[in-house]
This record gives structure tokens, sequence and C-alpha cells, in this order.
């Protein structure tokens, strides 16, 4: 079975919330996934993503830490998926590929139909902002 490495962006925004978009076309069209995509040779994991994130909303993140590496299994290829917790530097989160976008909140996660692989990111983001809340 074929693998492919990508990466993704959890931007997230003042208000603690993170950006989804929806994919617009191939065989998961309709689906919701976090912005970002393969990596290419002698590419970082830091630098596909901004790349990826200008090419897919023309624009600039910042980075901040890795949140988690998930490998799932699809029908036609292996992924391995690098998620990095990121921010917005410049730029309006123009959609150039995808069919919709929306911010979630953190009690909002459940409510657009996740890609399969991003369902342990989903479970991670909604455990690591309630232990947030907890310390408030």
């Amino acid at each position: 079975m074929k693998t492919i490495n990508v990466v993704a962006a959890i931007i997230h925004d003042s208000q603690n919330r993170i950006f989804a978009t929806q994919r617009g076309s191939g065989d998961w069209k309709d689906w919701w996934e976090f912005p970002g995509g393969k990596i290419e040779p002698g590419e970082t994991h830091e630098e596909a993503l901004q790349r990826e994130i200008h090419e897919e909303l023309d624009t600039e993140i910042q980075v901040e830490e890795h949140l988690i590496t998930v490998e799932w299994d699809y029908p036609k290829f292996h992924l391995i998926l690098h998620c990095y917790l990121c921010s917005v530097v410049s730029g309006h989160l123009e959609l150039l590929e995808h069919e919709a976008a929306q911010w979630l909140a953190p009690d909002q996660l459940d409510t657009v139909n996740w890609l399969p692989a991003d369902l342990e990111v989903i479970e991670l983001l909604k455990n690591r902002w309630e232990i947030f809340r907890r310390k408030m």
C-alpha cells in the first residue's frame, strides 16, 4: 500500500477557535479537514505547512508546536498526518482550493463530518481545551 506523508495546520485564533476546511473534490468531497498537504522532497514539516497554507489560503502562518502525528489506513493508501498548532501572521484565509471553511469553538468540533484520520486530532483538541479551561 502506498504511504503518503502530509502536514496539517491546526490554525487557532485568540478565541480558541479552530479553522476547518471542507474538501471540494475527490473521493472525500464534502468531508472536513485541517488545511495542509504533501511534504515535498527536501522540505521540513514547517516549510511544507507554510507553503501549503500560502497556496491554499493565501495566508502566512506561524508554526507554533507539533501537536500529534496520526497514521491511518484509507482504502487506497496509508496516511501519515503530522499536525501542528499554528496562528495567522498575515492574510485573510481566502479559500483557493476548498469548498467551504468555518471557525469552530471547542464545543462545536463535532458539528462537521471530519475525515477519519482527523478524528484523533479532534479528540486531542477537545481534551486540550478542557484542561486549559480548568486552569482558568
